[in-house]
């Protein structure tokens, strides 16, 4: 599989898996282990996690089925996410929903995800979202003692706009090398803002979450919706592609940008999509036939 380079020792997979929805999954750890086992088979090596994710409890799932097969961690990058503190069962000691960006939380976080991970490194630790009360002298120092640990080699952000952006890194001692960012076909509001413009200035590749818009592109709920999948057929149709999914997925990958989209399933035949989805190459008349879909008129 094509692969994108962030930094010269680090390259993600083009396509992600995302373990946000493990827990839902209800998989044993058997078969989460050989699930992760056909993505690598795939040339899918990036798995993508948040320490809230599935009420804290996505990262120790996935640890426990890469610990039957521990060998495997060196043929994968794991990413985190830290900074959102939500209420919880697992975290009794959490009082309300809010964001915490402070050094001894990005540590503790960490430290935490480690364990429940059955790691000893993360290769790319992200902030979660952008916290209005972040202090960014206190991230810089937590990420200049994770890296001096040897805990997270490299550091980036999500959901970040541009000012968020520049803000932390002027602070930050390394290159903040990725923003985990919402963008699909039914999504533009990273296209329209210019954060994908300022992905490319900084050289930076960004990760998209929620690719397909969450479903949203297949419910035919509102005009949108309908428009954007008359268009992903018409195309479809034209490119030889099996199913909408594989445009949508197309559209994304022949962004200059060199988007990399997150798969969020536990479904082999969405994750394969996915990765066919780089066998093919839309042409300009396809692309913008899509964006203008979902704008609802044509480029000025």
């Amino acid at each position: 599989m094509e692969r994108v380079q962030l930094t010269e020792d680090l390259a993600f997979s083009r396509v992600v898996h995302g373990l946000w929805r493990l827990a839902d999954w209800k998989q044993s750890k058997e078969e989460t282990l050989e699930l992760l086992k056909f993505c690598l088979e795939q040339g899918i090596t990036t798995f993508d996690h948040a320490d809230i994710y599935g009420s804290y409890r996505c990262e120790e799932l996935f640890g426990q089925a890469l610990a039957l097969q521990p060998s495997l961690r060196e043929q994968m990058e794991i990413v985190t996410k830290c900074g959102i503190v939500l209420k919880s069962a697992n975290r009794p000691q959490h009082k309300s929903h809010h964001y915490n960006t402070s050094k001894a939380h990005i540590i503790e976080s960490v430290e935490n995800s480690l364990r429940q991970l059955r790691t000893d490194y993360i290769d790319v630790l992200l902030i979660h979202r952008p916290d209005p009360m972040m202090n960014p002298e206190e991230v810089a120092s937590a990420f200049s003692t994770l890296k001096s640990a040897g805990k997270v080699r490299h550091f980036g952000v999500s959901n970040f706009k541009n000012h968020q952006y520049t803000m932390l890194q002027s602070y930050v001692e390394d290159k903040l090398i990725t923003n985990q960012i919402e963008v699909s076909p039914y999504q533009l509001e990273n296209m329209e803002d210019g954060t994908l413009n300022f992905c490319l200035e900084q050289r930076i590749a960004p990760m998209a979450w929620s690719p397909l818009a969450g479903g949203a592109l297949f419910k035919g709920e509102d005009d949108k919706s309908l428009r954007i999948q008359k268009a992903l057929t018409k195309i479809q149709e034209e490119v030889g592609a099996e199913s909408m999914d594989e445009v949508a997925y197309a559209w994304l990958f022949a962004h200059p940008a060199q988007i990399m989209p997150i798969v969020g399933s536990s479904q082999k035949d969405r994750i394969t999509k996915a990765v066919k989805a780089l066998d093919y190459q839309l042409t300009l008349d396809q692309w913008f036939e899509v964006l203008h879909s979902s704008m609802g008129h044509d480029v000025p």
